[in-house]
């Protein structure tokens, strides 16, 4: 990225001289200021509108820009250009986040971690947005507000509270997998370099002939997992609350890029109304005995943003920008994140976010019809911004990104359909089990000091009773842990 030229006078946003920088125009020496004193209402103005709108969500993070490989020939499944043959690289873009906190808040908490990548493809950009879990607390959207209401602070008491947090919990059980997540040893990472990151949701895969696979994304860091106990994070947080966005871009200026190898589980679909979970929900994992990974390639970030607010706050990422090849399931979580996060930049960054230079495509060029709104720059000159057209505009291809799905029988709220072995506790029991004795013992520990701060015995009880219908033994550690707790 090029860097603005610091040669020349001092000017104003309108490109005049500045003759004095230092002070302000004063009716007299010691009088009142003025208004005529342009600078001056200039500076003011621009700095009173230097923030936009924080992310409701993923607010805090940190970005770095890389490269992806392909590693393994995966055309027999897709056909999107930038997975076409071994050895082809991507620019990309990697922001990490946290899921609750506010744009100041601090890097090591008990947090998901948020893992949106953009791929510059020749073919548009491709974003894939997930998180450092490979399942999440609800199954639809619906429930999405409601779930973030509880994280973020009461509107009474100005602060998040437990009571909130675990009475929404404790009457959604399907959260109790990714709880358990989120209280081990993985709910705190030591650093964005030593996480994995997973697209979480199912994506539709399809190749030249039309064929259709889903599948799942997962990056497994090659620096190894490495996590902080709730102690060390608390220390870590008072001492350096930008402890995880300093050690990525530190890592990266000293040259010790931080790399993922990228896998996916590969599921054709015609095994997904028969196989044993719901394939599509978002709060269960497709075990890897039943689709073992498959490496595909390697990301590496090996460049630093030079400007946090331009590259990272301004940085936009949608599960619908999709490119010819891959596209969206029936995950009823994707379906209402598709429409969500591209609504959501709308209103922060702007109608024309998709144009600044860390969102526009960099392998390619937009060409649409859109025109007009706030910070249009004229890019379409005297074009015409209607289709069709007969003056040369750009036209449909005629071919969709993504494969049809079949469906069938009235519209109404359905409850998503049942598989064989869905309930909501069993993978986060089998999680549970797969645990050595000590990580039970800090996931206990964590869970129980968190339901102790609860105010109602009811709301504790019945978060309790989740965990143990997940495994007897969770349960029973975790009602021992939080009645010695609350006395």
């Amino acid at each position: 990225m090029s860097v603005e030229s610091t040669t020349g006078p001092l000017t104003t946003e309108s490109g005049a001289p500045v003759g004095d920088n230092q002070n302000s125009e004063t009716a007299g020496i010691g009088g009142p200021g003025l208004i005529q004193d342009q600078l001056l209402i200039e500076k003011l103005a621009h700095f009173n509108r230097e923030r936009i709108p924080e992310r409701i969500v993923h607010a805090r993070g940190a970005g770095a820009y890389g490269t992806f490989t392909v590693t393994a020939d995966v055309t027999r499944y897709t056909r999107a250009a930038f997975l076409s043959e071994v050895g082809k690289q991507t620019e990309t873009f990697l922001r990490f986040s946290t899921v609750a906190g506010n744009l100041g808040s601090a890097d090591a908490v008990r947090d998901p971690r948020g893992f949106a990548l953009k791929f510059y493809t020749e073919e548009g950009n491709y974003d894939l947005v997930g998180n450092n879990t490979p399942v999440f607390f609800i199954k639809d959207a619906i429930k999405f507000p409601d779930f973030i209401h509880t994280q973020k602070r009461d509107p009474y008491t100005g602060s998040q509270e437990a009571d909130n947090v675990w009475d929404f919990w404790g009457l959604s059980p399907e959260a109790t997998h990714q709880v358990t997540w989120l209280f081990g040893d993985r709910g705190i990472p030591a650093s964005y370099r030593h996480m994995n990151g997973y697209g979480s949701h199912t994506f539709q895969w399809n190749n030249e002939a039309g064929e259709v696979f889903w599948v799942k994304y997962h990056f497994k860091t090659d620096q190894g997992i490495k996590n902080l106990t709730t102690s060390e994070a608390a220390e870590t947080s008072g001492l350096d609350p930008d402890s995880h966005q300093r050690d990525l871009r530190e890592s990266i200026e000293r040259g010790d890029f931080p790399s993922w190898t990228v896998q996916v589980q590969i599921m054709p679909a015609a095994e997904a109304a028969d196989y044993r979970f719901n394939p599509f929900d978002l709060t269960k994992v497709w075990p890897h005995e039943d689709y073992p990974p498959i490496e595909i390639g390697k990301l590496e970030l090996n460049r630093n943003p030079q400007n946090i607010f331009a590259e990272v706050e301004q940085s936009i990422f949608s599960p619908h920008h999709f490119v010819p090849g891959i596209g969206p399931s029936p995950d009823k979580m994707l379906q209402g994140r598709l429409f969500a996060y591209g609504d959501a930049h709308r209103y922060r960054v702007g109608i024309n976010g998709d144009h600044l230079p860390v969102n526009r495509p960099h392998a390619t060029e937009a060409r649409s019809h859109g025109r007009d709104g706030a910070l249009y720059d004229g890019r379409h000159a005297g074009q015409k911004n209607y289709e069709p057209n007969s003056f040369g505009g750009p036209v449909e291809t005629g071919r969709p990104l993504w494969q049809p799905a079949a469906v069938t029988g009235p519209t109404g709220e359905h409850v998503a359909p049942s598989h064989a072995e869905d309930d909501d506790f069993v993978q986060a029991g089998t999680l549970y089990r797969l645990m050595a004795e000590d990580e039970k013992e800090r996931l206990i520990d964590n869970l129980a000091g968190f339901i102790a701060q609860v105010s109602r015995d009811d709301i504790a009880q019945r978060a309790i009773e989740n965990f143990r219908k997940a495994d007897a033994d969770y349960g029973k550690r975790l009602e021992t842990a939080v009645q010695a707790l609350r006395g």
